[in-house]
């Protein structure tokens, strides 16, 4: 290792807490969301975290499932992820509109979408429900069958004065296939062309999200390595937080691609396996 390689690597501090991302760093699912593909040293290095009390959550972009639901059907792989470990855009947005009094909410999404906001004691309704109109709010999330009937009802309802929420902004995801689409960006991209509504993003990259997480860890900014696979994603709000980027190159994005980034979507370091996380996890002293 050369002299400045070597103080680059000492420049990372000793990591409190984890934030993992899923698709594509722990795990690659088909593009149905079922299959899942455990990555390798997956297993390994979240167990070791668990022994050694290094507290980490997994933050997904993904909305399809409430996340007791979501940590299950990881643990029925073999990742040892406690419910509270799970974290989703909807855990984040049932937390922000708890904070702001939001009371009704047209949710765009499968049954598990809003199962948070149910959870807060937040009332959802769906297309085709009375007053669809007469929300707080439109909630984005995984919605494989949306129409034009959804999308004329979310619009009504944000020219009513409903805030326009969206669970992801993320274009694209891991799968074992290669890249599949994401719902919710072409979705809330449809709604916002016709409303010209602003979006309240609670998945990554938000501060909403990171915070959320930081708060779960109970851990400070600075001291969390928030781990994924895309620039666009994890890396943008590892640094727009303050807290340590890495990168893995199992999901959407190789090693060159990774140098290749501009300074506020490149990782503070490169990871071939998640297992080399495990020198830098703990607290000094």
């Amino acid at each position: 290792m050369t002299p400045v390689a070597a103080r680059r690597r000492r420049a990372i501090p000793r990591i409190g807490g984890f934030v993992f991302d899923v698709d594509g760093t722990l795990v690659l699912s088909d593009r149905s969301l079922a299959g899942y593909e455990v990555l390798p040293g997956a297993i390994e290095a979240l167990s070791e975290l668990s022994e050694r009390l290094v507290p980490f959550v997994l933050l997904t972009n993904g909305s399809a499932y409430p996340p007791a639901e979501q940590a299950a059907r990881l643990r029925d792989v073999g990742l040892p992820v406690a419910d509270a470990q799970m974290i989703t855009p909807s855990s984040v947005t049932a937390d922000h509109m708890s904070n702001r009094e939001v009371r009704r909410v047209l949710v765009l999404g499968t049954s598990g979408v809003g199962y948070a906001l149910r959870e807060a004691g937040i009332e959802t309704v769906h297309t085709g429900e009375p007053r669809t109109s007469e929300v707080d709010a439109v909630y984005v999330g995984w919605h494989p069958d949306c129409g034009m009937k959804d999308i004329e009802a979310a619009c009504h309802a944000i020219w009513a004065g409903a805030k326009l929420y969206v669970a992801s902004d993320v274009p694209f995801f891991a799968t074992r296939q290669g890249r599949a689409m994401g719902y919710t960006y072409a979705i809330a991209g449809a709604i916002r062309r016709v409303t010209r509504a602003r979006a309240i993003l609670t998945g990554k990259p938000s501060l909403y999200a990171l915070r959320f997480a930081a708060r779960r860890l109970a851990v400070p900014l600075g001291q969390i390595g928030v781990v994924g696979d895309d620039p666009l994603v994890e890396a943008t709000m590892a640094r727009r937080g303050g807290a340590i980027a890495f990168g893995v190159t199992t999901g959407v994005t190789t090693r060159d691609a990774w140098a290749r980034q501009p300074a506020a979507r490149r990782p503070h370091r490169v990871v071939a396996d998640l297992r080399d996380l495990l020198s830098m996890a703990g607290r000094d002293g």
